[in-house]
């Protein structure tokens, strides 16, 4: 009978080892990003600066494929922090733009000849939603027998596009516009309450014009019309702001 009661004794002290006492006292490592886990930092890619076709010029290195259409191609500089590029071409005759994405700082497009465009380029990282914006750049793509060329469309400065603007009586109007042949003459300036009722404010040979008379709580469409000493014109986008 001694022997079965040592047997009996030893039972507890056994389970008592095997549930872990003076086991490893180590904490359980974090599960999937715990607060001990380092946090990664994605950097925000940085602006590409435009190479080619270059600003308010002339585009003539261009492949002809046709009366009416050229292929150009576009260069732009590598960007810190940057997998892929956004670019954007806008036909400034009709306002339609484009854009292509791509990995690499060159890309070839088909544009019409003897029309002026605008291009940017946008900058994207993985991991980040943010992006970085190039400069915008205006050019012609040279068109058969073109000796003088229309100026750009002119672009709105103040009130900016889509700005509302504090109750007030006036506001100013200024523009901004280029010609690469240099002989700008004068602008004509339509503003109305609607696109279909817009009437003139006369020619003027500057690009602001100081007080112009609206009402609150109203909307208001302008346009500028640019015109060279060869009698090219241009018509700008239809611009909009609000008084409140």
């Amino acid at each position: 009978m001694r022997n079965s009661k040592a047997y009996i004794l030893l039972i507890p002290f056994y389970l008592l080892l095997s549930c872990g006492g003076g086991g490893d006292d180590s904490p359980t490592p974090p599960i999937n990003g715990g607060d001990d886990d380092p946090v990664v930092v994605i950097p925000n890619p940085d602006a590409s600066t435009l190479i080619f076709p270059e600003n308010n010029t002339e585009c003539n290195e261009g492949t002809i494929v046709s009366e009416t259409e050229s292929d150009i191609n576009f260069r732009w500089n590598a960007s810190e922090n940057t997998d892929s590029y956004s670019i954007k071409i806008t036909n400034l005759l009709t306002n339609e733009s484009f854009n292509v994405v791509q990995g690499n700082t060159e890309t070839v497009f088909r544009l019409q000849r003897g029309t002026p465009y605008e291009w940017s380029v946008e900058s994207r990282s993985n991991g980040t939603n943010n992006i970085a914006v190039s400069e915008s750049w205006r050019f012609f793509n040279e068109g058969p027998g073109i000796e003088n060329y229309a100026p750009f469309p002119a672009e709105a400065i103040n009130p900016s596009r889509g700005a509302t603007l504090e109750t007030t009586t006036e506001v100013s109007l200024e523009w901004s516009t280029s010609d690469i042949d240099n002989d700008l003459k004068n602008f004509e300036v339509l503003i109305g309450t609607s696109i279909d009722t817009m009437t003139s404010l006369g020619t003027f040979t500057d690009t602001k014009i100081a007080s112009v008379p609206v009402v609150e709580n109203t909307i208001y469409y302008w346009v500028i019309k640019a015109f060279d000493t060869e009698g090219n014109n241009s018509t700008s986008e239809i611009f909009q702001f609000k008084i409140k």
